[in-house]
């Protein structure tokens, strides 16, 4: 179970970010999920979308490099100590997390969702399905 993550690689100046946002909305593609790291020169603008195939294309098209890589998504409770039970679970299975971040789907589900890079996806999946917490996939997100 995984789900597809955008990352585009943009410079770190003035308008640039609100250009590649401007072709996908342009592109009719509807971002679920968006985070943002950088460095003095350039930024990598990590995106869950509604579809990957479309938002591809845009980017290609408008001449942005990208690169689509498999993400674990998991439907964290929202409540207190919810983000630490999923972690504890990874813990446990040894999976290391290298990077994560948060986002709240549009309907109420009593859950935040959570983006996790790790390793090995379905190591990480097997553990937090062992305790019970809920992996997301490709077709949920499309969903939100």
């Amino acid at each position: 179970m995984s789900i597809k993550q955008i990352s585009v690689f943009i410079e770190n100046k003035p308008g640039v970010l609100y250009a590649m946002t401007g072709v996908l909305a342009q592109g009719g593609v509807d971002m679920r999920s968006f985070t943002l790291a950088e460095t003095s020169d350039f930024g990598i603008a990590r995106i869950i979308v509604d579809d990957v195939y479309k938002a591809s294309t845009t980017l290609k098209d408008a001449g942005y490099v990208h690169s689509i890589s498999d993400v674990l998504g998991v439907a964290v409770p929202d409540e207190p100590g919810g983000l630490s039970k999923v972690l504890q679970a990874l813990t446990d299975a040894q999976v290391n997390v290298e990077y994560m971040y948060v986002f709240q789907g549009h309907k109420n589900t009593g859950s935040a969702y959570t983006i996790f890079k790790v390793a090995d996806n379905a190591a990480a999946a097997a553990a937090l399905s062992q305790r019970g917490i809920k992996v997301i996939d490709q077709a949920e997100i499309e969903k939100l």
